[in-house]
């Protein structure tokens, strides 16, 4: 039956249907726009979301529904397919335009989605996730029709009680769950051919912006990218902050980027593979004047890259890193001193002994510190109990900071101050 103005076969007129129920519609949403949310009470918000999610889908599927049967638009308008007319007449883009067409072609493959989605008790996010299932049973050779029977009605069942992303993990092993006996081999090679696939797309790049920062994109492998994001999620979790920071609240994603920066610092280079006999590591190139000036700076690496003599002190107290200082004719003076660095067992004394950052205002978990030196390394200063206190990444970073003095109180803690 078309939803056209001409009037078809049993002299009813469609369009008026539709254009009064349309109508009826938007009138609603027009009254219920003109009030404000703000004085609803309670039990009218929640009523009112819980009604809207059950609407959407149905808005959903009666779309859904057209697009299926929009051949004759493309037709009448000269477009290449419905999604061109979108794109055209409705500014939809084509890539979103095509993946509704797509899954209007899915869920009319499909009679209990479609039956979910015009109920309202699956939403259009649930239904691409089950259609991509049951696409992929209907071209398993293993799978029979009875089957696909089958996964359809759990999958549906399914999205009343989770997520789209719970409902697309179920749908990886839903005939495991049908056959357990029959499917559960080929759900393991299933997941081994996904986990394969995951390491030969596994990548590593970064580009300098040549701002002082880099930029990082990798892909890496589900099990990884997890593991790594509990990681920086422990270390961002929020923390009592240094007086400096009281009251500034820094975006979650710069917490888990410092807390990336960490994990990083802190790695433990005796787990990295050997380089010529020795343990990978970061050579920094100064002067001497430099090595000792608040604003000086310092060649990173080989290839002349350029850090602040602050950062450098900064990352010689803990890093893998050989200082090259160099005399005024460019000779070098020191290769640096393996004794720089805390022992191992100096970093347990030194967490027993201080128990968190030392900075005033500051209680980071020893965990969480670093070993520095408060009479520094480049002036002679000794890897020893007594001139080294914790502090966690961001005091230590401010420690070295030019912009920043401070003093040790009587207590032992540190207390800084922005210099003018």
């Amino acid at each position: 039956m078309s939803l056209g103005s001409g009037i078809d076969h049993w002299g009813t007129n469609p369009g008026d249907l539709v254009d009064a129920a349309l109508t009826a519609i938007e009138s609603s949403v027009q009254e219920l726009l003109s009030s404000d949310p703000a004085y609803w009470r309670i039990e009218q918000k929640k009523d009112l979301l819980e009604r809207l999610e059950k609407l959407q889908a149905q808005q959903a599927a009666l779309k859904l529904r057209v697009l299926a049967s929009a051949h004759d638009i493309a037709e009448e308008t000269g477009a290449n397919d419905v999604s061109g007319w979108l794109r055209t007449e409705l500014l939809v883009d084509k890539a979103v335009a095509r993946a509704q067409i797509k899954l209007a072609a899915g869920v009319a493959k499909y009679d209990l989605v479609a039956e979910g989605l015009a109920e309202g008790v699956v939403s259009p996010d649930k239904a691409r996730v089950i259609t991509k299932a049951l696409d992929a049973i209907e071209t398993d050779p293993a799978a029979s029709s009875e089957d696909l029977v089958l996964a359809e009605k759990l999958l549906v069942d399914y999205a009343t009680r989770l997520t789209a992303n719970e409902l697309k993990i179920v749908g990886k092993r839903i005939l495991a769950e049908i056959d357990p006996e029959r499917f559960e081999q080929t759900e393991a090679k299933a997941l081994q051919r996904e986990e394969e696939r995951a390491q030969r797309r596994t990548f590593f790049q970064s580009r300098d912006n040549g701002d002082g920062t880099i930029d990082i994109h990798a892909r890496v492998s589900r099990a990884v990218g997890v593991r790594l994001r509990t990681i920086l999620d422990s270390l961002a979790q929020p923390r009592k902050l240094s007086a400096e920071d009281r009251g500034v609240k820094a975006p979650y994603d710069r917490l888990l980027g410092q807390a990336f920066a960490r994990v990083v610092e802190t790695y433990d280079v005796d787990q990295l593979p050997r380089h010529g006999g020795h343990a990978t590591t970061v050579f920094i190139t100064m002067t001497l004047d430099q090595l000792r000036a608040d604003l000086g700076t310092a060649a990173l690496g080989f290839d002349g890259k350029k850090i602040t003599a602050a950062e450098a002190r900064r990352m010689a107290c803990n890093a893998d890193l050989v200082p090259v200082v160099l005399g005024t004719d460019s000779e070098i003076l020191d290769l640096g001193r393996t004794a720089r660095l805390a022992h191992p067992i100096q970093h347990r004394a030194l967490r027993l002994r201080d128990k968190c950052c030392q900075a005033e205002d500051c209680d980071a978990p020893a965990a969480w510190t670093e070993a520095h030196h408060l009479k520094p390394w480049s002036e002679g200063g000794r890897t020893d109990l007594e001139n080294m206190v914790l502090l966690c990444s961001r005091d230590h970073r401010r420690i070295h900071d030019p912009n920043y003095g401070y003093e040790r109180l009587p207590d032992g803690r540190i207390r800084f101050t922005r210099r003018t």
